[in-house]
């Protein structure tokens, strides 16, 4: 790499300090570089969501930021989510009810949905499908989905009732 970039960020909580080539976007950084694959390569053109994460806890499609622009930012992944061997509660009740089927659109629609829940703990059903509409899925169907992420409410607001959990998600 003649036209290298020194990238500094962290990612899922770790720190990364990595040579990159500028013109690559942080979705090929993510998969070709670091190796951390769950983020998908969807349609390159920012319509599916597919390629979501969450750079200082905000959804970002990934195909479409430079990887140079993220630099001393903090991103997360799907990988990400879970706490060690723990899924997240969206991840549970995204399998629990049929929320994923080839599981494709799933790390995006995840990691959109934890945003959600972490800026507002309790969703109406109208703004789950306004944070979800920039993803795609074309299995599923959006109703499995929706009530995914209702379900990981109620799972959280149980948690953080029992003291198992703090108030946010992030």
């Amino acid at each position: 790499m003649s036209n290298s970039f020194r990238l500094s960020l962290s990612v899922n909580g770790e720190p990364i300090d990595a040579l990159v080539d500028p013109a690559k976007t942080l979705l090929e950084v993510l998969r070709e570089d670091l190796q951390l694959t769950g983020t998908k390569h969807g349609c390159e053109l920012g319509e599916c969501g597919a390629c979501a994460v969450l750079v200082d806890g905000q959804p970002v499609l990934s195909c479409l930021a430079l990887a140079v622009e993220c630099g001393g930012r903090s991103v997360t992944t799907i990988e990400g989510i879970a706490a060690g061997d723990e899924l997240h509660p969206l991840q549970d009740a995204m399998a629990d009810l049929g929320g994923s089927q080839c599981g494709y659109c799933s790390p995006g629609i995840i990691v959109t949905a934890k945003a959600l829940l972490d800026r507002e703990p309790n969703p109406t059903r109208e703004q789950i499908k306004e944070a979800l509409s920039g993803n795609l899925c074309r299995c599923t169907g959006y109703l499995q989905i929706v009530e995914a992420v209702e379900s990981a409410v109620q799972k959280l607001q149980t948690k953080v009732a029992a003291g198992l959990q703090p108030r946010a998600t992030k």
